[in-house]
C-alpha cells in the first residue's frame, strides 16, 4: 500500500499542474480528492485485509481514470475517440470509494465482519488452481482469493457500464419508435442491443462461475478453520465446562459459515454478495446520478417556474431518505428475532436427534409423554418467535411494497409535464424514468435488503459469540496443571507419572481435590476409590490432560500414549471397524488383530459385522459397548490406561475375565481404575482412596494392600 499511495500522490501532483494550466475547478476537486485518497491509501496498511483489497482497487482506478481524464484536458486525447472521453466525475468517484472504504473500516459491525473474513484472506496455506484450458498450478490460497475478488469487482463494474450503455440505447430506440424510424429501429436492435446484450450475458455467467468458486473455496477453508479451532486442545470440552453461550456449535459451523459468506439457501446474501452488491449499487448511483442530473438540469418545480438543477436527483434523495428512516423504525427488531429463530430451530432439531439417539432408554422409562411435552414446548418457541417475525415483516412488507409501487411512477409524474409540453422526447422521458429508478434503487439499498441485512447481522452475531466462546475456552490454558514432560534419559522420571501438590476445582471455583501427591510406576495397577462426588473422575481427567481448572504439577512421561475409557464409551457413526479402531485409522490394524481383540473381550459374534454401517451406540448393550472400548485398548496398547468405571455394566465374572485379559495382554501398561465394587481390589496392586478434608474437599490417601494383580 505504501507504493500505491506514492503513485496516487504523484498523480495528484500532476493533476495540480494541469489544474494551474487549465483553471478547471473540477480538476482541482479531483486533485484534492486524490491527495486525500493518497493519505487514506497509506493509512490503509493497518486496516482489514479484506477491505484493503477494495481500497487498492479503487485507488488504482482513480489513477488510471484520472490520467485518461488529464490527457483529454491537455489535448492529448485522440479526436476520433472524443465521444468516449472519460468525465472527471469517474476518477473522482472511485477515489471517493477508496476513501470511503478506509472510513467504514472503523465501524464496529464492519470490524466484526472483517475479523472473520480476514482469516481466509490472510492464510498462508498453499493450494492448487486451474483456469481452463491452462494446466493446474500451485499458488497461495490468499493470493488466489484476492485475485478472484479483484476480478469480480472489475467484471461487476463492467456490467454497470454495459447497463449504462443500454440505457442510452433505450433512449434512442424509443425515439426511433416515436419517430417511426424503421431503419434506426433495426440498426439499433441488431448492431447495438444484441452485441451489448450478449456481452452482458457472458459477463453475468462468468461472474457467477468465479463467484461460486470463490464461495466454495472460502467456505471450505473457513469450515476447516472453525472445526480445527473448536476441536484442537479440547476446546469443545472446555466450552461445555464453562457453559458459555455457544448453543448448537454444529449449526454455527455447518450453516452459519455458509450464510456468513454467501447467505445460503435462506436469503442468498452474505458478506461477499452484500459487498459486491453494494459496490454495484454505488457505481450505479454515481453513474446514473450524473445522467439524472443532466437530464433534469432545467426541470422546474411542479406548477412553478423555479428551476432546480438536478431536480430529479434531489427528489430521489429525499424520497429514499424518508423511506430508509421509516423502514428502520418498522423493522429494527428483526435482527434479534432472526437470532432467536435460528437458535430455537437448532434447539428443536437437537432435541429430535437426542430422542433418536436415546430411543431405547426413553422407551424403557416410558418417557414418551415427557418427550412429547418437551418437543412441543421447544416447537412452541419456534412458532411463537416466527409469529413475531411475521408480525414485524407484515408491517415492513406493507410499507416497502407501497414504497416500491409508488417509486415506479414518480419520475413519470415529474417528467410528464415537460413531455406533454414538447420540451423532451419520449426516449428522454423513458431514460429519465430508468435513471431515476436506478438512483432510487441504489439509495434505497437499506430498504430493499433490510430483511436480508437483519438476517445477516444475526448470523454475524452467532459467529462472533461462537468466536468469543472459543476465546474464553482457550484462555483457560494458563490455568491447567503444569504438564512436565519427563526426559526419557532419566529412568526414574521416565517410569513414573507424578502428581505434586495438585489442586483441582470445579468451573464455578469450588475446590474438589486438595494437595494431591502421588507417584504412579510403570506396569502397575492402581485402584482409585471414594464416595460419589469426591473428584475421582475429575482427577483422571486432569491426569489425561483435559481438565483445565487447577494448579500444581503433573509430571507426564515423555512421548508416551495415554488412554482413558469412560463409563459410557463413544461410538462414532460408521462401520463397526471404525468404532473398534477409533480414534485410529480404520486400516491401522489388520482384520486378524481386530478379530483377536474381539475374541479377548468375548465379542466373537461381532467379528462378521466389521463392515456393517449401523448406529452401534443403539445396537449394542451397555456391557457390549464397554467391552468394545476394552478391545480398543487392547489394539492401541497404551502406556497408561485409565478406566473410569469402564466395566460397571458387566457382571463380576465377566469383569474379572476382562481385568485378567488386560493384565495378561498389556503387561507393560500402567492401569489406573475407578470403581465402587470391592471385588476390584483383587486386580490391583495398589489402593488409593479419595478421603474428605475438613475444608469439604478431598485428597489422596494410600491404603496398604496385600493384593497383587492377577
Amino acid at each position: 500500500m505504501h507504493f500505491l499511495a506514492l503513485i496516487v500522490a504523484l498523480f495528484a501532483g500532476v493533476g495540480a499542474v494541469v489544474g494551474f494550466e487549465t483553471g478547471d475547478m473540477l480538476i482541482w476537486l479531483l486533485v484534492a480528492t486524490a491527495a486525500l485518497c493518497a493519505v487514506t491509501t497509506y493509512l490503509s496498511r493497518t486496516i482489514s485485509t479484506f477491505l484493503k483489497i477494495f481500497a487498492a482497487i479503487f485507488a488504482v482506478e482513480a489513477v488510471i481514470f484520472g490520467a485518461l481524464c488529464l490527457l483529454d484536458k491537455v489535448g492529448f486525447w485522440p479526436a476520433s475517440l472524443a465521444d468516449y472521453a472519460l468525465p472527471e466525475s469517474l476518477a473522482l468517484t472511485v477515489a471517493l470509494f477508496s476513501i470511503l472504504v478506509y472510513a467504514v473500516s472503523f465501524i464496529p459491525v464492519v470490524r466484526s465482519m472483517t475479523k472473520i473474513a480476514d482469516r481466509y484472506f490472510d492464510t498462508t496455506d498453499p493450494t492448487v488452481a486451474r483456469i481452463w484450458p491452462l494446466p493446474a498450478y500451485g499458488v497461495l490460497e490468499r493470493r488466489l482469493a484476492k485475485a478472484m475478488i479483484v476480478f469480480l469487482v472489475l467484471i461487476n463494474q463492467a456490467e454497470v457500464g454495459i447497463d449504462i450503455r443500454l440505457s442510452f440505447f433505450n433512449r434512442d430506440w424509443f425515439n426511433a419508435i416515436q419517430g417511426k424510424d424503421e431503419k434506426a429501429f433495426w440498426s439499433l436492435t441488431l448492431f447495438v442491443f444484441l452485441p451489448w446484450a450478449f456481452l452482458y450475458i457472458f459477463a453475468v455467467v462468468t461472474e457467477y462461475v468465479v463467484a461460486s468458486s470463490l464461495v466454495i473455496r472460502w467456505r471450505s477453508w473457513l469450515n476447516n478453520f472453525y472445526v480445527d479451532r473448536w476441536l484442537d486442545n479440547h476446546t469443545h470440552y472446555r466450552m461445555q465446562l464453562l457453559g458459555t453461550t455457544n448453543d448448537n456449535p454444529d449449526q454455527r459451523i455447518s450453516e452459519d459459515i455458509y450464510r456468513f459468506i454467501d447467505g445460503g439457501q435462506a436469503s442468498g446474501y452474505g458478506i461477499y454478495t452484500f459487498t459486491i452488491l453494494l459496490i454495484s449499487k454505488l457505481s450505479s448511483l454515481v453513474s446514473y446520478a450524473i445522467i439524472l442530473w443532466s437530464l433534469s438540469a432545467n426541470f422546474t418545480l411542479p406548477h412553478f417556474d423555479i428551476a432546480v438543477p438536478g431536480f430529479l436527483f434531489w427528489a430521489a434523495l429525499v424520497y429514499a431518505g424518508i423511506g430508509t428512516v421509516v423502514t428502520h423504525w418498522l423493522g429494527h427488531s428483526l435482527t434479534t428475532l432472526a437470532f432467536r429463530q435460528q437458535r430455537y430451530e437448532a434447539d428443536y432439531r437437537f432435541a429430535l436427534a437426542r430422542l433418536r439417539e436415546y430411543g431405547e432408554q426413553i422407551a424403557l422409562l416410558l418417557g414418551e409423554a415427557a418427550e412429547k411435552a418437551t418437543l412441543k414446548q421447544r416447537f412452541a418457541h419456534v412458532i411463537n418467535n416466527y409469529y413475531q417475525i411475521v408480525s414485524t415483516r407484515k408491517k415492513l412488507t406493507s410499507f416497502t411494497a407501497s414504497y416500491g409501487m409508488v417509486s415506479q411512477f414518480i419520475p413519470y409524474f415529474l417528467a410528464a409535464p415537460f413531455y406533454f409540453a414538447g420540451k423532451i422526447t419520449f426516449g428522454v422521458m423513458s431514460q429519465t424514468a430508468s435513471a431515476f429508478g436506478s438512483v432510487n434503487s441504489a439509495l434505497t439499498f437499506f430498504i430493499n435488503y433490510y430483511v436480508s441485512l437483519a438476517e445477516f447481522k444475526s448470523v454475524l452475531d452467532r459467529l462472533t459469540s461462537f468466536d468469543a466462546a472459543i476465546e474464553k475456552a482457550l484462555a483457560l490454558e494458563p490455568l491447567r496443571p503444569q504438564q512436565n514432560a519427563s526426559n526419557e534419559t532419566d529412568n526414574t522420571i521416565a517410569t513414573h507419572f507424578g502428581l505434586e501438590n495438585l489442586k483441582l476445582h470445579l468451573p464455578d471455583g469450588s475446590p474438589i481435590v486438595e494437595n494431591a501427591t502421588l507417584a504412579l510406576r510403570r506396569s502397575e495397577a492402581a485402584l482409585l476409590t471414594g464416595p460419589s462426588g469426591s473428584g475421582k473422575s475429575t482427577l483422571l481427567r486432569a491426569l489425561s490432560g483435559i481438565w483445565p481448572f487447577g494448579e500444581g504439577t503433573i509430571a507426564r512421561p515423555h512421548q508416551q500414549h495415554f488412554m482413558l475409557l469412560p463409563q459410557k464409551p463413544y461410538l462414532p457413526i460408521g462401520t463397526l471397524r471404525c468404532a473398534i479402531t477409533y480414534p485410529a485409522d480404520p486400516l491401522a490394524y489388520s482384520e486378524e488383530e481386530i478379530r483377536e481383540a474381539l475374541h479377548e473381550v468375548k465379542l466373537d459374534h461381532l467379528a462378521e459385522k466389521l463392515e456393517c454401517d449401523d448406529p452401534w451406540a443403539q445396537r449394542l448393550s451397555g456391557g457390549e459397548q464397554q467391552r468394545l472400548a476394552i478391545a480398543r485398548a487392547l489394539l492401541a496398547r497404551p502406556d497408561w490406561l485409565f478406566l473410569d468405571e469402564a466395566t460397571s455394566a458387566m457382571d463380576e465374572a465377566l469383569e474379572a475375565s476382562i481385568y485378567k485379559t488386560l493384565v495378561e495382554k498389556l503387561p507393560e501398561t500402567t492401569i489406573v481404575s475407578i470403581g465402587h465394587r470391592s471385588s476390584l481390589i483383587h486386580f490391583h496392586s495398589r489402593h488409593i482412596e479419595m478421603r474428605g478434608t475438613q475444608e469439604g474437599s478431598f485428597t489422596l490417601v494410600e491404603i496398604a494392600s496385600t493384593n497383587a494383580a492377577e
